[in-house]
């Protein structure tokens, strides 16, 4: 008896771990899975021919209050939308296919989330002479 319970037990242990793993690892490994950006002509979301960054994004969202600061770190005239009072952000958003905010227009890349190096590189490439 002392064994079934036992058995029981750890099977029950394991699987808990397990969920919790999963729980824990699966949305990491959705981010190592997704490509860091779509390339693609979003010149008609810049508000002018100057602005090459647009953050589209809400007031109360944590990573598009990254997104904002770093921007700012790094002296990036960027154009600001948020989706939920601006109705060209909500159409825009929805033009872009946004399911999740923040949504970063940089140059020919739209990035999706708060991701420092693709930001980065997103950066660079639009301050490096056309090859």
């Amino acid at each position: 008896m002392f064994a079934k319970t036992a058995k029981n037990v750890v099977i029950y242990g394991l699987i808990l771990v397990g969920g919790l793993a999963v729980g824990r690892y699966l949305p990491q490994l959705a981010q190592m899975v997704m490509p860091k950006y779509q390339q693609g002509d979003f010149a008609a979301y810049y508000p002018d021919a100057k602005t090459r960054v647009v953050v589209y994004g809400t007031e109360t969202c944590p990573y598009c209050a990254k997104a904002r600061a770093y921007l700012k770190e790094r002296q990036v005239a960027f154009g600001d939308f948020d989706v939920a009072k601006s109705e060209k952000g909500k159409q825009d958003f929805a033009k872009l296919g946004g399911k999740a905010v923040p949504v970063i227009l940089i140059g020919d890349r739209q990035l999706v989330g708060f991701n420092q190096a693709a930001i980065d590189a997103a950066l660079d490439k639009i301050k490096s002479p056309a090859m």
